[in-house]
């Protein structure tokens, strides 16, 4: 199966239609009238619909398990036919289409199984996703243009040319996969003033997006967030707080990131791990969520706010 322990969990929903054709209307009336000889035909498609929903992860194999904690199966009449809708909710890292889908085939296939014996003519057709929600692909922002971002390493390691930068790297390049655009990419010692000299400046340059990279630790020269407190105009709190929550369920050591984030006029800094991976894990817990904070800023400075 994919790897989706990298996605955030959301809020996923579902909604899936199949339909069954009858050969005649007499055929829909039976079902009305409850005079089809195997019993309520819909009562028992409401049930095999469940079923269907929750035990989808045993029949299609790339499918992952997980909880469904919403499913609802209900039926339209028509003169001729049978609608089946399935609406499935759960909150997750990966949606429920297969399983609204296969709610709703199962439970056209025991409609046809119920009514086979009073119409030889019957037809299964139309089994489709009408909508699903969630995950990153309904949080994406669309810009008049690209934002621009700058990308500030914090090492003394890098700084001396002692190391090699992986995590900034990482970074420009998951901010370009975004449609950021990264003008701008720096290395600094771990010394508080020349971290808040670089990121000051390039706020004034109005940058949309800042996102530093190293010294959030708890080692004597890690420095970040008190070079950056002082200088923010507005901290956003709810930022970090995502982010170290989706760090520690996958490494518990992430509760010691001190980093912080929040507004400098209308520029977004954020304060990454040094580590690429912690730096990666906080970009695929952020993004691209955070960038609504660009779009905000860019409708307030259209409309003079």
């Amino acid at each position: 199966m994919i790897d989706i322990t990298h996605k955030p969990t959301t809020l996923r929903e579902a909604v899936a239609e199949a339909t069954v054709v009858a050969s005649t209307a007499d055929t829909i009336t039976a079902i009305r009238e409850k005079r089809v000889p195997k019993g309520d035909v819909l009562g028992a498609a409401r049930v095999a619909g469940l079923l269907g929903i929750k035990r989808t992860a045993e029949l299609i194999p790339d499918c992952h398990p997980l909880p469904i904690e919403h499913a609802e199966v209900t039926f339209v009449l028509e003169d001729q036919a049978v609608r089946v809708r399935v609406q499935v909710r759960t909150i997750y890292r990966t949606g429920v289409e297969v399983e609204a889908m296969h709610g709703a085939s199962v439970a056209a296939l025991t409609i046809y199984d119920m009514l086979k014996p009073i119409d030889k003519g019957l037809r299964i057709e139309r089994i489709r996703l009408l909508e699903k929600k969630g995950g990153k692909s309904d949080w994406k922002d669309a810009f008049d243009k690209a934002p621009r971002a700058a990308v500030l390493v914090i090492s003394d390691g890098v700084a001396s040319g002692k190391k090699e930068d992986k995590a900034g790297a990482a970074i420009a390049e998951r901010l370009k996969k975004l449609g950021v655009g990264v003008a701008e990419q720096a290395v600094v010692a771990d010394e508080p003033a020349h971290i808040a000299a670089h990121v000051k400046a390039w706020a004034d340059q109005g940058f949309d997006l800042i996102l530093t990279t190293g010294g959030t630790g708890l080692s004597p020269r890690d420095r970040t967030p008190e070079a950056i407190a002082p200088i923010l105009d507005r901290e956003v709190p709810g930022i970090m707080e995502a982010a170290r929550s989706y760090g520690q369920a996958r490494m518990p050591l992430a509760l010691m990131s001190r980093g912080i984030a929040g507004m400098i006029g209308r520029t977004l800094v954020i304060t990454l791990p040094g580590s690429t991976r912690g730096a990666q894990e906080t970009m695929d817990a952020l993004f691209p969520f955070v960038l609504h904070v660009i779009k905000v800023q860019e409708h307030a400075f259209r409309h003079g706010q």
